[in-house]
């Protein structure tokens, strides 16, 4: 019985690593966010393996059948549709109940995007804080205004259809000579990094429509 946390490319295929791939071949269950998505690459590594749809709106009512399951001695494995689980993907639950449970777990190292966009984006990566997306709506405007004071770098995740208006918010609340950096689709064709200030970033991306999946770094004050 064990469960393994796989993670699974941001973008190139080649981010995989061979323990991963030997990982995903010896389990008997694969837990995954999206049944057509893990599909693509399961098939580019030659891994067939029954597939179990895992996600945030059915983990709660699910967690205690597969930990079940593992305490009967099936191994399983958790991928996300790209980087470590758990990290702004489902995970915590399945883990945190088995190891209430005494299911050993284990996590491999490997892709998750805001660790290359950290190093790449010029700031200070020796000390930096990792928040994920930003609230949608409650508590958008405290989260922002705690970084006032935060002397490390800030990390969060950002989609393109909001990053202009985070951009914007931020520059009023932190001003706009702030430092700051934007990666956008790590690892794939169009990969691309932006550097300056707060205003400088806004001014770019009101030329520049957000297309893609996004890494805003926001330099300490």
């Amino acid at each position: 019985m064990s469960l393994f946390l796989v993670p699974t490319p941001v973008g190139n295929l080649a981010d995989m690593t061979y323990r991963a791939v030997d990982t995903l071949r010896s389990v008997d269950v694969i837990l995954c966010e999206d049944t057509r998505t893990s599909s693509v690459l399961l098939r580019h590594y030659q891994i067939e393996k029954p597939l179990t749809p895992y996600h945030q709106h059915n983990e709660h009512k699910i967690v205690p059948h597969l930990v079940d399951q593992m305490l009967a001695g099936k191994q399983f494995a958790l991928i996300t549709d790209a980087g470590t689980p758990g990290i702004s993907d489902p995970g915590f639950l399945l883990l945190r109940e088995c190891t209430r449970q005494g299911v050993p777990v284990t996590c491999l190292p490997g892709a998750t995007a805001f660790v290359p966009a950290l190093v790449q984006s010029g700031l200070p990566c020796d000390s930096f804080v990792f928040e994920g997306f930003l609230p949608v709506k409650k508590g958008r405007q405290t989260a922002m205004k705690a970084l006032l004071e935060e002397t490390r770098t800030t990390v969060f995740y950002e989609s393109p259809h909001r990053l202009l208006k985070t951009l914007r918010e931020f520059s009023a609340i932190l001003g706009d000579d702030r430092k700051a950096a934007i990666v956008r689709e790590i690892s794939k064709k169009f990969e691309e990094t932006r550097r300056g200030t707060l205003a400088e970033l806004c001014a770019h991306f009101e030329q520049t429509e957000p297309k893609g999946e996004f890494v805003l770094l926001i330099g300490g004050c």
